[in-house]
C-alpha cells in the first residue's frame, strides 16, 4: 500500500519557488528551515523537479551571489537566510540588490509561539535570542520593495509568487517574506501556486515619443546621459542604435551600475556631464536616477527628457532631475521608436556636432595612452598600468568584469573599456559584497571569465572565507584582481580636503586610514587550493595575470594582489 507523504510548508516553499522560475536558492542555514530542508531531500530522492539549493555559509554570500545571478538572468531567484539576527546581517547586500535594480525574493523567520503551544518546540533561542518586536518584515520595510509576513501556510505558495511577481516588476529589486516557524510546521494541503510569468511591456505612444523625436530633430547639441540602459534587456543595443541613428555622445557617469554603451565607441563621452551643463540644449536621461551633483546644479539652458520606464525611484530619499518631458514605456522599446524617428536630420548640425565628438574622442584616447605610457615609465605598479593590462590580457575572452574598487574604480571604468552588453558591473550599496556578487555572475555565466576588481579595503570588509568556500564548493572559478595601496584613500581625502590645516596635517596622524598591517592579502586563499600571487613591480605584472587566467581557465580562483603606487 503506497502512502501518499505529509506535506508541510517546507513543501509550500519548495513548490512556490519552483512555480516562480527560480534556478537557485541562496540560502545561509537557519534552524527555521529544516522542513524546506526535508522537502528538499524528498524531490531529491523521488526525481521531482526543485530549484538548485546552495549551502553557503555567510549571509552576505548568499545575497550577493542572488545578486550577481539576477544581474545576467535578469528574474527572481529565492533568498533563505535565518531570523532576524540573519536578516540584518544580510541586509547591506540586500539593499545593494535595491539599488542595483536586481529582483529575488528574500525570506526569514521567526516563531510565533516560543514553546508555549503545543505540538513542535521551535526551541528556545527564538525566545531568548532571536526575535524582535514588530517582526522581522519590520526590519526589511525601508530596503525592500514591499515586506510583509506569512500569516498561513495555506496562503504561503502565492505569497511567494506575489513576492516574485512584486520583485521582477520596474523599478525592479528584492522583495521579503517573513514566514513563522510553526507555519512550516504546519500541515500544507498541496494546492499549488501558479507560475510566475515575465511583466507585461509598457510602451510611451506615438503621441508621446513624436514630440520628443521633434525635440532631438532641431537640438544643435544635445547628449545622452545613462546609468543603467544595459540593465534592461536589449537596452545596450536599442542605446547604441538611438545614438548612432541620431549622432549623439553617451556620458555614463560615475553613478553608472553597470556597462550601457561601448567605451570603445567614437560617441562615448566619458563620465563627466560637466561640459555639457552650459553648452547642451537638450539633455536625455535614459535610466539614470542621479544625473547631476550636486542635485540642486541645474543645466543652464537645456531641455530635459527622462527616459525611464520608472524615472522616480521610490526607494531614493532625494532625487532631482529637472525633467520637462517623461517617456516612461519600456527603456529598450522607447528607443528603438525614437531610432525609427531619426529621419530629415539637418546635414550641418550632424557634421558640426560629430565633428565635435571626434575632436572629443580623440583628446580622450590620447589622454589614456599618455596616462598609459606614463603608467609603464613609473616606478612600482601605477593602477592605470593594472587596468591596461587586463584589458590586453581579457582582449577577446568575452570577460565580465565586477568591479568593487573606489579609489580606482574611474581608473578601471576608464582604461579597461569594456565594449560589450553584460560585461561591466560596479557592485551597489556598501562595500563587502564584491566576491559574493562575482561569484554570482560566474553561476549565470560559467563558460565566460568573471574577473573581480576590488580595493584592499573592500577586500577586508568581504567575508572571504565563506566566499572562497562557495567558490570551491560549487566551483565558480574567479580572477580577483587587488589594487592594495595599503590605505583607505577615499576615507583619507575627505579628512584632508575637510581639516588641509588641521591637527592630523601638521602631526600627520592620520586615523582610520592606514592598511599596512594586514598580512599578505592573496594568502587566504591558499588553504583552498587555489592560484595566488603577489606582484610589485610592473615587469611581474602581465605574466603573474597569464599564469591566474590560466588557473582560472583550468576550474581553481586566482588572486593576483598587486601593491599600487597610489
Amino acid at each position: 500500500m503506497t502512502t501518499t507523504p505529509r506535506l508541510d510548508g517546507g513543501d509550500a516553499v519548495v513548490s512556490a519557488f519552483h512555480a516562480a522560475g527560480a534556478d537557485h536558492v541562496f540560502c545561509s542555514s537557519g534552524s527555521e528551515w529544516a522542513p524546506v530542508w526535508e522537502a528538499l531531500a524528498r524531490r531529491h530522492r523521488d526525481g521531482e523537479p526543485a530549484p538548485r539549493y546552495l549551502d553557503l555559509t555567510h549571509e552576505t554570500v548568499a545575497v550577493g551571489m542572488a545578486t550577481g545571478y539576477g544581474l545576467i538572468a535578469r528574474r527572481p531567484q529565492g533568498v533563505l537566510l535565518h531570523a532576524a539576527p540573519g536578516l540584518l546581517q544580510g541586509s547591506m547586500a540586500v539593499h545593494g540588490a535595491l539599488l542595483a535594480g536586481v529582483p529575488m525574493v528574500v525570506a526569514s523567520s521567526e516563531s510565533t509561539t516560543y514553546g508555549d503551544a503545543p505540538g513542535h518546540d521551535p526551541g528556545g533561542q527564538w525566545y531568548r535570542n532571536l526575535s524582535v518586536v514588530g517582526g522581522p518584515h519590520g526590519i526589511a520595510r525601508p530596503f525592500t520593495k514591499w515586506s510583509t509576513e506569512a500569516a498561513s501556510v495555506h496562503t504561503l505558495p502565492t505569497m511567494i509568487t506575489r513576492a516574485a511577481e512584486l520583485a521582477w516588476r520596474a523599478p525592479a529589486g528584492p522583495a521579503y517574506l517573513n514566514i513563522p516557524l510553526e507555519i512550516l510546521l504546519e500541515d500544507w494541503d498541496g494546492r499549488q501556486a501558479k507560475p510566475v510569468v515575465p511583466p507585461g511591456a509598457t510602451h510611451s505612444s506615438p503621441e508621446e515619443v513624436d514630440p520628443v523625436a521633434h525635440l532631438v530633430r532641431e537640438a544643435a547639441n544635445p547628449v545622452i546621459v545613462t546609468e543603467t540602459a544595459g540593465r534592461e534587456a536589449g537596452g545596450f543595443e536599442a542605446l547604441v542604435a538611438f545614438a548612432e541613428a541620431w549622432h549623439i555622445p553617451v556620458v555614463e557617469p560615475d553613478s553608472a551600475v553597470c556597462g550601457n554603451f561601448p567605451r570603445t565607441h567614437p560617441l562615448h563621452a566619458g563620465s563627466d556631464i560637466g561640459p555639457w551643463m552650459d553648452t547642451a540644449d537638450l539633455i536625455l536621461l535614459v535610466n539614470c536616477r542621479a544625473p547631476f551633483y550636486p542635485p540642486s546644479r541645474r543645466p543652464s539652458r537645456a531641455k530635459v527628457v527622462v527616459i525611464d520606464e520608472v524615472p522616480q525611484r521610490p526607494h531614493v530619499v532625494y532625487q532631482v532631475l529637472f525633467a520637462d518631458t517623461y517617456l516612461e514605456g519600456d527603456v529598450a522599446n522607447t528607443l528603438r521608436q525614437l531610432t525609427k524617428r531619426a529621419r530629415d536630420l539637418d546635414d550641418r548640425t550632424v557634421e558640426v556636432r560629430r565633428a565635435a565628438q571626434q575632436e572629443r574622442h580623440a583628446a580622450e584616447q590620447s589622454a589614456i595612452e599618455a596616462a598609459e605610457a606614463k603608467a609603464a615609465e613609473a616606478e612600482g605598479v601605477d593602477p592605470v598600468l593594472v587596468a591596461a593590462a587586463l584589458r590586453g590580457l581579457l582582449d577577446g575572452q568575452d570577460a565580465i568584469v565586477v568591479d568593487e574598487t573606489i579609489t580606482h574604480s574611474r581608473v578601471v571604468r576608464r582604461h579597461l573599456r569594456t565594449p560589450a552588453p553584460d560585461s561591466y558591473f560596479y557592485v551597489q550599496g556598501g562595500l563587502g559584497q564584491g566576491i559574493a556578487v562575482a561569484l554570482g555572475v560566474k553561476l549565470a555565466a560559467r563558460e565566460r571569465p568573471v574577473v573581480l576588481t576590488i580595493g584592499d579595503g573592500a577586500f577586508a570588509y568581504n567575508p572571504v572565507i565563506p566566499s572562497y568556500d562557495a567558490s570551491h564548493a560549487y566551483e565558480l572559478p574567479l580572477l580577483i584582481v587587488v589594487f592594495n595601496n595599503r590605505v583607505y584613500k577615499s576615507m583619507n581625502l575627505n579628512h584632508r580636503r575637510f581639516y588641509p590645516d588641521g591637527a592630523a596635517a601638521q602631526t600627520g596622524e592620520w586615523l582610520g586610514t592606514d592598511l599596512h598591517r594586514l598580512p599578505r592579502l592573496a594568502a587566504f586563499a591558499e588553504p583552498f587550493g587555489m592560484h595566488t600571487e603577489t606582484v610589485d613591480t610592473s615587469e611581474a605584472l602581465m605574466p603573474a595575470l597569464e599564469r591566474a587566467l590560466k588557473a582560472v581557465a583550468e576550474g581553481t580562483t586566482a588572486v593576483v594582489d598587486v601593491l599600487v603606487t597610489r
